[in-house]
């Protein structure tokens, strides 16, 4: 029976092999990170919880500000343009990005007394931001290699054991530390930092490429006009978290992101479906077959729809396991939140035509005027009706981006 479903499985297309196995890594690094909620909730205050989600919206913000999110689209096109040159082209972003990197953490040496009161983060804290900034970009760049090569044993066991490591290693640190926010940013960053450099040095062994012309000035060239984009999409994200602890207090931003990382349940399907997707999205503009997104889109669109509504159906009993009393009201930030994550959602069907097409001002044009109307409808509209209205902004700019980002794909 065994060696049949053994035989059966490796008689399966590669393609569907590794795209199940990604499906299975993508749930598996949001899945932990919704599990353990519960356990660092009642580990941290509401004040603490919310001060850690500043810092990992900040963190968030720079990565883009630091790497310029190379890691991204233009990886991604770079690996469908560059096809016989995948080796080379891989090592020299993994060489511009540590370099943007140092560059970048020079500047925070003489300026960090600045920095650090405009963060309201310690020195120890923006060292750790730059660390992760590293190690992430090093592992984004890696696994989507793997993924464009369906190689998927190496990245199920490095997620495996991250995925692991990092709860785990956290909840130690916090026990042992009086400082329990920065506990937890140092065990992430040493995590990270032990599992994720190998991928750097694998890129480099392999690729042999540390600077190229070409690569750098291509990359650079595709990526730098999206700043904007990426920065305003991140904007989209976290502004609302950082907007509430500077004008309401830490505690109700503590409270706002349990209800955001509840609602992330939902973007563990967005992300697990779009991993797999995107590559395969990519081939199909290339080779003009349009036609064939939409049998998989709209199927897709329910499934997530529907996902959805079962999580607003569920949040009060959902946010009672996840979290003590004093988060409670965290079920009126859910619905409008866990909307966005939908069109979220949307937006990833229509941009890849507008980055296969270097239509780099429509993606800014959509995200920027998304991102600036989020800040002024929270800065007002959070004044007078507290941190729950941020949630309601946030819905809204949401369904503008994908609505502009759906004009911009029809146009092309």
């Amino acid at each position: 029976m065994i060696r049949k479903l053994i035989v059966k499985y490796h008689n399966i297309p590669l393609q569907i092999r590794a795209s199940c196995w990604f499906l299975i890594c993508a749930f598996l690094q949001k899945g932990i990170s919704c599990i353990t909620t519960p356990i660092f909730t009642r580990l941290l205050s509401a004040s603490e919880y919310g001060q850690f989600n500043i810092y990992a919206s900040w963190e968030s913000i720079m990565l883009i500000v630091v790497s310029l999110n190379l890691w991204s689209g233009v990886y991604t096109q770079g690996m469908v343009k560059y096809e016989n040159e995948k080796k080379q082209y891989s090592s020299s972003l993994q060489g511009l990005t540590i370099t943007l990197v140092l560059l970048w953490s020079i500047i925070y040496v003489l300026l960090h007394n600045w920095v650090n009161k405009l963060f309201s983060l310690t020195t120890v804290q923006m060292v750790c931001m730059f660390i992760m900034i590293w190690t992430s970009s090093a592992f984004s760049f890696w696994s989507g290699s793997q993924r464009v090569d369906f190689k998927y044993q190496k990245l199920v066991i490095i997620t495996i054991l991250v995925t692991i490591a990092k709860p785990l290693i956290s909840i130690i640190f916090i026990l042992l530390a009086q400082d329990k926010v920065t506990a937890r940013i140092i065990a992430l960053t040493l995590v990270e930092f032990i599992f994720y450099s190998g991928c750097f040095l694998s890129h480099m062994k392999i690729g042999k490429v540390f600077f190229s012309k070409k690569y750098w000035t291509y990359a650079l060239k595709f990526n730098f006009p999206l700043l904007p984009h990426y920065l305003s999409m991140s904007i989209l994200n976290s502004a609302d978290r950082i907007m509430i602890g500077r004008m309401v207090g830490k505690d109700k931003a503590g409270i706002y992101s349990l209800a955001y990382s509840i609602s992330l349940i939902m973007s563990m399907f967005n992300n697990a479906l779009l991993q797999t997707l995107e590559p395969w999205i990519y081939k199909k503009i290339k080779d003009r077959k349009i036609e064939d997104l939409s049998r998989v889109a709209y199927p897709s669109f329910i499934i997530i729809a529907v996902v959805n509504i079962v999580l607003i159906l569920w949040a009060p009993e959902i946010v009672s396991l996840f979290a003590p009393e004093q988060y409670h009201d965290a079920i009126w930030v859910i619905p409008p939140v866990a909307m966005s994550v939908y069109f979220t959602f949307a937006y990833t069907f229509f941009a890849p035509f507008e980055f296969y097409y270097e239509k780099q001002k429509n993606i800014v044009t959509a995200t920027l005027a998304g991102a600036i109307l989020n800040i002024i409808l929270n800065y007002f509209f959070i004044r007078v009706f507290g941190y729950y209205a941020a949630g309601y902004t946030t819905l809204l700019c949401y369904i503008l981006y994908a609505a502009f980002h759906y004009y911009f794909m029809r146009k092309i």
